[in-house]
């Protein structure tokens, strides 16, 4: 019997990375008063979710996850304004990890 490769499995470690570089990136920069630390968690994690897009999707859908991840970041400040701040990070992280799994089940499913 031909095992299965579960799709799942592979779009997970993207987009936690992805969703925990925007939650994370702005918690730490929030309780930590000091943007360029949340800064730095952002790029981090943005640089690590990349890396696993990449791998599991190829170069054009990475660079446009990766596209993506830098947008919300910025979209999350006009948004926070409307509705707030967690809930404009929220929302944005939503959107990106939303885009992280689709994409990458996708391309698991054109192997």
């Amino acid at each position: 019997m031909a095992k299965v490769p579960n799709a799942l499995a592979s779009a997970a470690p993207a987009a936690p990375a992805a969703a925990g570089g925007l939650v994370g990136g702005y918690g730490v920069a929030r309780w930590s008063g000091r943007r360029e630390l949340g800064g730095a968690v952002l790029a981090a994690a943005g640089a690590g979710a990349a890396t696993q897009w990449r791998r599991s999707s190829g170069t054009a859908t990475a660079a446009a996850l990766t596209g993506l991840y830098v947008a919300a970041f910025g979209g999350s400040h006009p948004l926070a304004k409307r509705i707030g701040a967690w809930p404009s990070v929220f929302a944005v992280t939503g959107v990106v990890a939303a885009a992280s799994t689709a994409a990458t089940l996708l391309s698991a499913r054109k192997r």
